[in-house]
């Protein structure tokens, strides 16, 4: 591919999206670089959130004054340095052996270490078991009029209006 401006051979694409128009440029480094464009390979960041965590736990006050880095989870073995160079925690226990680290820096990156935001709930459980007791009910009345107990058929059929009409309301 050739570049648009000068002819020589194109090594960059550049895209732009300007008024919801797309336009595609093919360009030599020269002429990109004259757009302003970095045309050196920057090299490979591991993760962001590594070198986030690296800035963040490196300075500032934490609920442990300077505890030594090579504390170590009890349960999956994981160094707070090995922490500090994967960005992830190993177990749910991490949390308690590192946890004076934690506190510290989940402090500064949300400035709270207190949740606040929404909690889930699940479903009335009540709910679910009348669903399943329902649902037992109707099971024996299917047998119960299969075996032509009537008499047992009426009084199961009975009992599911009532808590039909008790889960209705």
């Amino acid at each position: 591919m050739k570049c648009e401006n000068c002819g020589e051979e194109a090594v960059i694409k550049l895209t732009q999206v300007e008024n919801n128009k797309m336009t595609i440029l093919h360009l030599c480094e020269q002429c990109a670089a004259a757009k302003g464009l970095e045309t050196q390979e920057q090299p490979a960041a591991s993760f962001p959130l590594q070198e986030f965590l690296a800035q963040m736990g490196g300075s500032g006050s934490s609920a442990k004054p300077e505890a030594p880095i090579e504390e170590k989870c009890d349960f999956c073995g994981l160094t707070f340095r090995g922490f500090r160079s994967a960005g992830r925690l190993g177990c749910p226990h991490c949390y308690v052996s590192f946890e004076g680290h934690l506190r510290g820096l989940l402090g500064r990156i949300h400035n709270s270490t207190q949740h606040v935001g929404k909690v889930y709930l699940p479903p009335d459980p009540t709910a679910s078991q009348r669903e399943r007791r329902l649902e037992g009910l109707r099971s024996q009345l299917r047998r119960a009029v299969d075996s032509e107990d009537f008499e047992r058929a009426a009084a199961l059929r009975d009992e599911i209006r009532a808590l039909e009409v008790s889960s209705a309301s």
